[in-house]
């Protein structure tokens, strides 16, 4: 295949996904009855639980089941001087060009990275300009080459609180979650019984002002966030060992938790242009979506950047004392940070396929929005309908299962198919003498007899394997 068959096939096989994640309850376009709002997405019934599903899975495996690790929720709007410590307020800004034809904006490192196939993020404004110009980049919304200068865009989201603007009602929506982490530093430490090393962790949402076409819940100007920032004395901790040691828990939850195939994941490591001057590793986990292969997942050992940017511009001393040397000590910090609705973004991708004319999204049960679908055979034979409520209203107690009798038979498996519903319980005329139901796997399209008295034993087994 020659490289534009291939980039039309990826682009078809994307739009695809988009559609059955509309179709399905998914992901919805944001604001669509007034005519949508760029960059921002609502989630169906579907796309909220397994949402939820990786949300509590990542909690799960990075908080709850490690003894160093705690959580913090820091507020969404936060003092300006924050990000002014932090230097978001004088370098959290993208490098955008805009059309003149049709007035799109868009970011230039990603314009040149879609048109040429050339890593061009970290690159200076004036390099970016010249790969546009030099090359007649086209505008991928009118297909002019006709572009301003490239210049920089901050992203951070003001807000003004009150009634009156000015300094000292300016705040910021976050930009990312990791801030929260570093002012409470403190507090954690004073409030729990924590010693280095150990972790702050956080999920929740920030807010960037990205201007960027396409490619759904990839980037987007509201989005969910989980960071982990972990402390440790330098002095005491290696921290290439401590990197490696993430790297290979960031490598678990993906393929083991979320069952994702590794032939499509990859480590990059940043160049010296793009790291920040103040990370001493910077490397991202990233996954081949049909638009290529980006960013998931980073991993950056930040030293003590950010505690001493706050000690500096609030004076107040962010240094612990060693109980063992009585030394005072400003940690350092490995950070893994990924953004949930990409991680969703990846699960989607990963588990669309297509056998024949049959399309099922091949989800883990571990993440799938509902665990199995109930079905009475007939939806107007009230013996089979009030047997298989029974049996959903059980299920229901330990599984989040989905009752479903619309159509005949083959529709209902093709709806839960593609909403990825790992099994459909079906109860039909044999059930009401034998008391075993028909159990139909999604991957394979095999079905079989199981006890009703066996279901909760059968379902627990799969999902939790």
């Amino acid at each position: 295949m020659t490289k534009k068959e291939i980039m039309d096939e990826n682009k078809n096989l994307m739009e695809k996904i988009v559609a059955l994640c509309k179709r399905r309850g998914f992901i919805f376009p944001g604001s669509e009855i007034y005519g949508g709002l760029a960059n921002t997405y609502d989630y169906g019934p579907a796309g909220t639980e397994l949402m939820r599903n990786i949300r509590n899975l990542w909690w799960d495996f990075f908080v709850s089941q490690r003894d160093d690790v705690v959580g913090v929720e820091a507020s969404l709007v936060s003092h300006r001087k924050i990000w002014e410590a932090s230097g978001h307020v004088a370098g959290f800004a993208d490098a955008m060009v805009d059309c003149k034809n049709c007035q799109s904006r868009f970011r230039a490192d990603h314009l040149i990275e879609d048109s040429l196939d050339k890593k061009a993020e970290g690159l200076p404004m004036e390099e970016l300009d010249k790969l546009i110009k030099d090359n007649s980049i086209k505008c991928p919304k009118c297909g002019k080459s006709e572009w301003t200068d490239v210049r920089k865009f901050n992203q951070l989201f003001p807000v003004n609180l009150g009634i009156v603007q000015g300094d000292d009602s300016l705040a910021y929506l976050r930009g990312e979650t990791a801030q929260g982490m570093f002012i409470n530093f403190k507090n954690v430490i004073d409030s729990t019984r924590v010693r280095l090393p150990f972790g702050i962790a956080q999920n929740g949402k920030s807010f960037r002002n990205e201007i960027t076409p396409g490619n759904s819940i990839f980037r987007t100007i509201e989005f969910e966030q989980g960071e982990i920032e972990y402390f440790f004395d330098p002095e005491k901790t290696d921290w290439e060992e401590k990197y490696e040691e993430w790297k290979k828990l960031m490598w678990e939850f993906v393929t083991e938790k979320l069952g994702i195939q590794t032939d499509n994941l990859q480590w990059r490591t940043h160049t010296d242009e793009e790291r920040s001057f103040y990370s001493k590793r910077t490397e991202d986990l990233e996954y081949k979506f049909p638009f290529g292969f980006k960013e998931l997942w980073g991993l950056a050992y930040r030293t003590d950047y950010d505690l001493s940017q706050h000690q500096k511009f609030s004076g107040k001393d962010m240094t612990i004392l060693d109980p063992e040397t009585n030394k005072r000590i400003l940690p350092h910090v490995i950070e893994p940070a990924v953004g949930i609705n990409r991680l969703m973004l990846m699960v989607l991708a990963d588990a669309y396929t297509e056998e024949g004319e049959r399309v099922f999204l091949k989800l883990s049960p571990k993440v799938a929005p509902y665990k199995a679908a109930v079905f009475p055979l007939l939806h107007n034979k009230t013996e089979l309908v009030d047997k298989a409520r029974g049996i959903y209203k059980d299920l229901k107690k330990q599984f989040n299962v989905v009752w479903d009798d619309r159509g005949n038979i083959g529709k209902r498996y093709a709806s839960q198919d593609e909403i990825g519903t790992p099994f459909c319980i079906t109860v039909d005329f044999d059930t009401l003498n034998d008391g075993a139901v028909t159990v139909r796997d999604r991957d394979t399209a095999a079905q079989e007899r199981i006890k009703i008295e066996e279901l909760m034993k059968f379902l627990s087994e799969k999902i939790n394997d």
